[in-house]
């Protein structure tokens, strides 16, 4: 991490991202969208675009613009991107949330809300693709994690593409009959590659790089990571282009979408299997609370996985599906993101006030900005929240869902006032907090950009 530059908005990006996750949390303890109303339904939609809009793809966004350019050692493409890229996400983001609700009889549709969402999210969207790929490009020949982020973006250019004709055909503005089945049978290609490709795989690459960092294990290339990345890959490939090529040749992609998901499991086994060895290979043997709490979601891929092979067996995944959908949004993308956040956040403030007075006096380690036994409570709730709503959606009992996201909520503004004690540098013995040079650093950006 030697010369590494600070993101100066990527603090930004994870406030709007947990304000939209506390969003979605309040709704759900409110008894909105699913399951008191179909899965389909335009109140399921606004729950569903806030948490993998509005969490978890302004997370992936603020985390890419920041260790992108250390995972290939090479500077952001540009920096000055960032900002606008986040005012043009959360613009669309709410014309999109708009849509819905007016679809919905909430809200009457004084503007054309499905278009203006899809120009703002596919402007929004092209600026990530066009920093983070030339990037990339610039920093050939890629090593194994920055390959998964690779195909990760290429699943953002799919998942938008879906997305933006979906919005375009509930706004009126585009027809046909190709079209209009890809409508019908297009959701779960557009499912799969936002939440497989995009969040999934992109996940996966930079795990594979900040696990190993901050648990100080050795990061090598194995057997094991390529063929994770290769069926996953291929998983990919079949879901998007051959559920694609069918839809267009009229025929139903049911047979691509199990091909797919039979290559995807093989990849989540073989990713599960590397981190088990990054856990067992680790130079640091009491691990901190944020590499924990990574296991714990790792358990929660490896429960999607399983619970996908048990209802398949049972004929009864499509009954299910929004069940086996949740774990994996919240369960692990959103546990790995909470988790990741909780050494992060703490991370880049160290850099941000200690980095430029670094060997120049006495100044707190990383671990001195946060309090682990104050947090660790909150995680442990979060978790037996998703617990608790998992059963309650399999078992139908929709008021015991509404309870479980309760205590998720009440989980997620702890673990956020943690995030903000060591942002505000609270739990820093106050004899080392600010030696001579240092300052506060801002809530929501970075002031200086250390080398």
């Amino acid at each position: 991490m030697a010369g590494v530059t600070l993101s100066r908005w990527t603090m930004a990006y994870f406030a709007m991202a947990l304000l939209a996750l506390l969003a979605a949390e309040v709704l759900m303890t409110a008894g909105y969208g699913y399951p008191q109303v179909p899965v389909g339904a335009p109140a399921t939609l606004v729950l569903v675009h806030l948490v993998v809009l509005g969490w978890l793809s302004l997370l992936l966004c603020g985390a890419m613009f920041q260790f992108v350019p250390v995972l290939v050692a090479k500077p952001l493409y540009s920096m000055w991107l960032c900002l606008p890229v986040l005012g043009l996400l959360v613009a669309g983001l709410i014309m999109l949330l708009s849509g819905f609700l007016s679809l919905g009889g909430v809200i009457e549709p004084v503007l054309p809300f499905f278009a203006l969402a899809s120009g703002l999210l596919v402007a929004g969207f092209v600026l990530v693709l066009w920093d983070i790929g030339l990037t990339l490009w610039n920093a050939r020949p890629l090593a194994l994690p920055a390959r998964f982020i690779v195909i990760g973006i290429a699943s953002l250019a799919a998942t938008v593409s879906f997305g933006a004709i979906f919005a375009l055909l509930l706004g009126g503005v585009a027809g046909g009959f190709t079209i209009s089945r890809l409508l019908v049978y297009g959701l779960p290609l557009h499912v799969i590659a936002g939440l497989a490709g995009w969040l999934t795989l992109t996940a996966m690459g930079v795990s594979y790089r900040l696990l190993a960092m901050f648990m100080l294990a050795p990061e090598q290339e194995r057997v094991s990571s390529r063929a994770a990345f290769w069926l996953g890959t291929a998983a990919l490939a079949v879901v998007v282009f051959g559920g694609s090529a069918a839809i267009v040749m009229n025929r139903a992609p049911w047979w691509m979408l199990l091909v797919g998901a039979l290559l995807g499991l093989a990849a989540v086994a073989l990713y599960v299997h590397d981190m088990m060895h990054l856990y067992h290979a680790r130079k640091r043997r009491k691990i901190e609370l944020n590499s924990t709490m990574a296991m714990v979601a790792l358990a929660f891929l490896v429960a999607v996985a399983l619970l996908i092979v048990v209802l398949l067996g049972m004929g009864q995944l499509t009954h299910h599906i929004a069940a086996v959908v949740f774990l994996g949004a919240f369960g692990w993308l959103s546990g790995l993101g909470l988790a990741m956040l909780y050494k992060i956040v703490p991370f880049l403030t160290w850099l941000e006030c200690y980095g430029p007075v670094l060997g120049k006096g006495v100044t707190p380690r990383v671990q001195d900005l946060v309090e682990e036994r104050r947090a660790r409570k909150w995680f442990v709730l979060y978790f037996l929240g998703i617990l608790g709503a998992l059963a309650t959606l399999l078992l139908g009992a929709s008021i015991g869902f509404r309870i479980a996201a309760a205590l998720m909520l009440v989980a997620t503004v702890g673990i956020i006032v943690q995030l903000v004690r060591a942002r505000r540098l609270d739990d820093v013995p106050s004899s080392v907090r600010f030696p001579a040079g240092s300052h506060r650093p801002r809530l929501l950006m970075a002031l200086i950009q250390p080398r």
